[in-house]
């Protein structure tokens, strides 16, 4: 395999084990992580992203179950699961407690790697699925 899914696999290492500092190292200063809850860009935002994840699903762990043979950009399917035990943001700013609901979510995410950081990563799940497991319905706005 390239040196990009050395890179991508070694972030997976580091999130699995929710060694933020150690995520933070794979990225480049300047990359951009988006997700179906936004944008992040440089460290401080990519940061807050994954602290949201651990201290809402303190075993947050993904595993991948497809690695597309190409070398860029570096093309991933895989299952995320978790316990909710702390707080995590709802798509309209409030945050829900801990429920104990377990989750098990199917994502997707596209990496692209340059000088052995990642610059940039879009991680693609569907959040109606995450906070329907989560014991969250949807409202209609009116």
């Amino acid at each position: 395999m390239s040196n990009s899914w050395q890179i991508k696999h070694r972030l997976c290492e580091a999130i699995n084990t929710h060694d933020l500092h150690r995520v933070l190292e794979f990225y480049s200063p300047d990359a951009v992580l988006v997700t179906p809850s936004g944008v992040a860009e440089g460290y401080e935002q990519i940061a807050r992203f994954y602290e949201q994840f651990f201290k809402g699903f303190p075993d947050f762990h993904q595993t991948a179950w497809l690695e597309v043979a190409c070398d860029d950009p570096v093309v991933t399917e895989w299952t995320f699961i978790g316990t909710h035990l702390g707080p995590f943001p709802l798509p309209d700013g409030r945050e829900l407690e801990g429920t104990g609901h377990r989750i098990t979510v199917r994502a997707s995410c596209v990496a692209r790697v340059a000088n052995d950081l990642v610059i940039s990563h879009q991680d693609y799940y569907d959040q109606l699925e995450l906070y329907s497991q989560l014991g969250c319905g949807l409202v209609v706005a009116r």
